[in-house]
């Protein structure tokens, strides 16, 4: 009897279509490392505490580079990052399965990134690097190349670095998202998509438009 209730207990229901499959809690390790985002999240929820330390772990320092690169500051960053896992905690049981939590934290970093942006505008804090040109709009309109250096151009990479960050922010904020998450975070376009609640040929779109313009600021860079 208890062999039978025991393969009783094992049987799942399919999950359901667009819903992030997670294992049954009996079927996890017992290190929480080797725990999916998404299990980490549930159990967070369930008031596991370990489990959001080692999300925050997972995720501090790519989100940290992915909201430096955007706003450029890395005071305001580092603010953005605090308040992000802040919202992370308070909120979590807004948190549904029905998406990657790689794709909620990041759209709660970016929206955050972006009220930044908004704020600075506002008080009229706009960096030198995105001041000039003859038309605003115009101006807005400037895309990367792949961003690692070149395999025979490494020893300068620092240098490179900084280039290609001022560079990013000369971008149109819309740009710069959209080509940070792929070509530096390295995030499929479908996860783009879903971050920024837009169509994929969108993100292509500015992901292109964004290449290019960053292939013209560094073309002494690249050529």
């Amino acid at each position: 009897m208890g062999h039978t209730e025991a393969k009783k207990g094992r049987t799942q229901e399919p999950p359901e279509p667009g819903v992030v499959q997670v294992r049954p809690a009996a079927e996890r390790s017992v290190n929480l490392d080797d725990w999916s985002d998404e299990e980490l999240m549930l159990a967070f929820q369930d008031d596991n505490d370990d489990a959001y330390l080692v999300l925050v772990g997972r995720y501090k320092d790519r989100l940290m580079n992915f909201v430096y690169r955007f706003v450029g500051d890395m005071d305001d960053a580092k603010d953005i990052l605090q308040e992000t896992f802040l919202r992370v905690y308070i909120k979590k049981d807004l948190y549904k399965t029905i998406a990657k939590f790689s794709t909620w934290v990041y759209t709660i970093a970016g929206n955050l990134a972006k009220s930044e942006l908004r704020r600075r505008s506002r008080r009229g804090k706009i960096s030198l690097t995105q001041r000039g040109g003859k038309n605003k709009d115009e101006d807005y309109q400037i895309p990367l190349p792949d961003l690692g250096p070149l395999p025979d151009r490494r020893t300068d990479a620092s240098m490179k670095y900084e280039r290609v960050q001022q560079a990013l922010l000369q971008l149109p904020p819309a740009f710069r998202e959209a080509v940070i998450m792929r070509d530096i975070q390295e995030l499929a376009y479908e996860e783009i998509s879903a971050i920024l609640d837009l169509p994929i040929g969108t993100v292509k779109s500015r992901i292109n438009r964004g290449r290019n313009q960053l292939q013209a600021l560094l073309k002494d860079i690249y050529d």
